[in-house]
């Protein structure tokens, strides 16, 4: 595409491993036939986004734009694009591009194609040679298939966050039918979420001060404390006779009483036992699809 075609956006970039961010003025692709423009509204904050920006997992690539829990209004649209039109609230995830030819996509699995594209993490360049940057900017240009429409009951800002944490906990939550989410950052959404499908929530935590908030606003069912031994013990063999039961951390993982499954993107160590501490697991090994460590 020519240079002529792109379209000029402003940002927030982090520009070495100090993570501050500062005004950065950029390119965005033109849009094409099958593509979405939107104008960036609200965009959600992300820890992975603070990790990056530092970068902790040394692959990021400066400068840095970060942001994937994206919402606004759609500014312009393709000559092809058939789901969306100008006007319209939608939201963007993680996931911006795939191949779309591979088993995995075929079976709406694009997230683990091997030549899947992620909004900002780190930029590759997008499959006309500009480079892709996050949602800390003005506007975004995305392939209609990888665009959300908006529910209009649905708040913009407080809904951003969905698209990031939200389905984090809701993909486990649905297709493991967790039981026992941690109350962090994701576990209080899973708390909300879990409740939703009916579940019987139990929240453990290490921190008594959560309680309060965990069963009066969140709405759980119990509360145990992890550092108390003897409320880790009536856990053990409370779920002892019972086919698995899980817990949902906040390092993307879901530990299951001695079986693991690892999230596509969950690279890292995990810290392992019947409870969730048994020694370093190298994930890396796991980024391709849901698996087991019996």
């Amino acid at each position: 595409m020519a240079k002529s075609e792109e379209v000029e956006a402003f940002g927030w970039a982090a520009r070495d491993p100090s993570g501050v961010l500062s005004p950065f003025k950029f390119s965005r692709r033109a849009t094409g036939n099958q593509d979405v423009r939107l104008k960036v509204l609200y965009c959600g904050i992300c820890h992975f986004d603070l990790e990056m920006n530092k970068n902790e997992w040394s692959v990021t690539v400066y400068p840095n734009v970060p942001g994937h829990e994206i919402v606004g209004i759609v500014t312009e649209v393709g000559a092809k694009v058939q789901k969306f039109k100008v006007g319209d609230k939608v939201g963007v995830g993680a996931l911006i591009g795939s191949c779309r030819k591979c088993e995995n996509c075929i079976n709406n699995l694009e997230n683990y194609c091997s030549a899947h594209q992620l909004t900002d993490s780190p930029p590759p360049p997008y499959k006309d040679g500009i480079t892709n940057y996050g949602g800390y900017s003005d506007h975004m240009v995305v392939d209609e298939h990888f665009v959300l429409r908006w529910p209009e009951n649905l708040p913009l800002d407080s809904g951003a966050p969905l698209l990031g944490a939200g389905i984090i906990t809701y993909s486990p939550l649905r297709y493991f039918k967790l039981d026992k989410p941690g109350l962090g950052g994701i576990g209080h959404l899973a708390v909300k979420i879990a409740k939703a499908f009916g579940v019987k929530v139990t929240v453990i935590s290490t921190s008594p001060k959560k309680k309060d908030g965990a069963i009066k606003y969140l709405g759980a069912d119990s509360f145990l404390v992890s550092n108390d031994s003897d409320q880790m013990q009536d856990l053990c063999f409370c779920y002892a006779s019972r086919a698995w039961a899980c817990l949902l951390d906040d390092c993307c993982s879901c530990v299951v009483l001695g079986t693991v499954y690892f999230m596509s993107f969950a690279v890292g160590f995990c810290l392992l036992d019947e409870l969730g501490l048994l020694g370093p697991v190298w994930a890396a090994g796991f980024v391709c699809k849901w698996h087991s460590l019996c």
